[in-house]
């Protein structure tokens, strides 16, 4: 996990973009029938005292909620089990599948927990049980189905934006672009200077996948994946599924992406250092960059280099522009199957982005997804950390509607083959129609 010496730590791309499991809820649930005695060692399930919660390892500033709810409750705490990214999501399914699984445990939201909700695994928490009412309405749709809630925010807000660098724009005479045209115009000058207009680690497919999320909801609006998000695998042929692939294969023709994006990964790093190092111009990548850029170049933080702002708007389409996508939060759902539900609710309510929780966060140069937030963003001393806090916060309480991933929105069984396809479709191994039928048949 990537660490920011600026003012502590984002939440890692690695954790909202865990790879989809091979290993079904069905399957699980098999497996558990077929004496499948879930994770070793595991102090899962409902005991008579306290409570048991599971979360990712890296989850720091949670774990802080945790030990204030300890100590506020010596005879009944929490037994917290941290686990490695990866396998997480393999564990929880067979967990719940043997019944070992905890009392609270850690998610992504969307598809993958709807599929719980579905199964009767998952507990709804109202607003007067939970305070959900504290929490941005944008972030909490990916935890609500059917109009019912399931889970709350648990950490900060990871919304997909544009990064560019003013120095290598200012050099070309260029304007950080505010529509598509504008993009398409910038690609066109960049290239012509010399410079990789958009820096792209398409290697790891899921970083070429933003532009097609935000392409869609621009082009189509967001109904159209919400209906695909719903079940309806027929929504992969919409028109604008074909026009968004278009404009992505576009965009790769135009050279918008260099020659070499396809042998470049995001773990290591190479994308991001692409634009601070002034080789590429611009970038589309999640708030967590941020953090990345402030620990490998301070001084390009320093010196006022780094810009920001929204995906571009695309004229005549059905989109609004103010929508984003990308990672609301990950959330905290209950067991249906609980003991200890009073004790799950105290703790959800009252120790979660609680006031500690969310200065804590905003002290790592992550913004938690609650309302009322401006004096807390006014009272940080950082001028720079200050008007990235307040960006992200305004482009977040001002959506009419964020978009999860749609690897995470999606259920597990269509993850890769979404990646693969979107791999295809950015290489025009694929004709963009090509895209939505392959998928039409991942989702039947």
């Amino acid at each position: 996990m990537r660490r920011t010496p600026v003012s502590g730590h984002l939440e890692s791309p690695r954790i909202r973009r865990v790879g989809a499991s091979a290993v079904t809820l069905a399957a699980a649930m098999a497996l558990a029938a077929c004496g499948t005695s879930g994770p070793s060692g595991s102090s899962a399930g409902s005991s008579a005292k306290g409570l048991t919660m599971w979360a990712l390892n890296d989850q720091t500033i949670l774990k802080e909620s945790v030990d204030a709810y300890n100590k506020d409750h010596p005879d009944a705490k929490i037994t917290l089990r941290l686990f490695a990214n990866d396998d997480y999501k393999q564990k929880l399914r067979v967990a719940f599948g043997a019944n070992q699984a905890p009392d609270i445990f850690f998610s992504w939201g969307g598809g993958a927990l709807d599929d719980y909700v579905k199964a009767g695994k998952v507990d709804t928490l109202t607003q007067a049980e939970a305070g959900t009412d504290r929490y941005t309405p944008s972030v909490m749709q990916s935890a609500t189905f059917d109009g019912k809630v399931y889970g709350v925010p648990a950490n900060g807000l990871a919304p997909v934006v544009l990064y560019y660098n003013k120095k290598v724009l200012a050099d070309a005479g260029v304007q950080p672009p505010k529509t598509y045209d504008d993009l398409l115009a910038a690609v066109k000058t960049l290239k012509g200077k010399g410079v990789t207009p958009l820096s792209l680690a398409a290697n790891s497919k899921w970083p070429t996948l933003m532009y097609l999320e935000y392409l869609l909801d621009r082009q189509g609006g967001s109904d159209v994946f919400s209906k695909i998000a719903s079940g309806d695998a027929a929504g992969w042929k919409d028109a604008s599924v074909t026009k968004a692939n278009q404009d992505l294969q576009d965009l790769a023709k135009a050279g918008a992406f260099g020659d070499n994006a396809s042998s470049v990964t995001y773990d290591q790093g190479a994308s991001t250092a692409l634009l601070y190092t002034g080789k590429a111009a611009m970038e589309v990548m999640g708030t967590w960059e941020y953090a990345n850029i402030a620990k490998a170049a301070p001084d390009f933080l320093k010196k006022g280099d780094l810009g920001y702002t929204a995906f571009p708007s695309l004229s005549g389409g059905a989109g609004d522009p103010k929508s984003i996508v990308g990672n609301p939060s990950n959330f905290l759902s209950l067991n249906s199957s609980t003991k200890n539900r009073s004790a799950a609710l105290t703790y959800l309510k009252d120790y979660v982005l609680d006031g500690s929780q969310v200065d804590a966060y905003l002290a790592a140069g992550s913004v938690p997804p609650v309302k009322g937030l401006e004096s807390k963003l006014a009272a940080v001393k950082s001028s720079s950390d200050k008007q990235w806090l307040t960006f992200v916060y305004d482009l977040v309480q001002n959506a009419p509607g964020f978009q999860l991933s749609w690897d995470q929105a999606l259920p597990s069984d269509q993850a890769d083959p979404l990646l693969t396809n979107t791999d295809k479709s950015f290489l025009r191994q694929i004709s963009p129609a090509e895209f939505g039928t392959n998928m039409s048949k991942a989702g039947s």
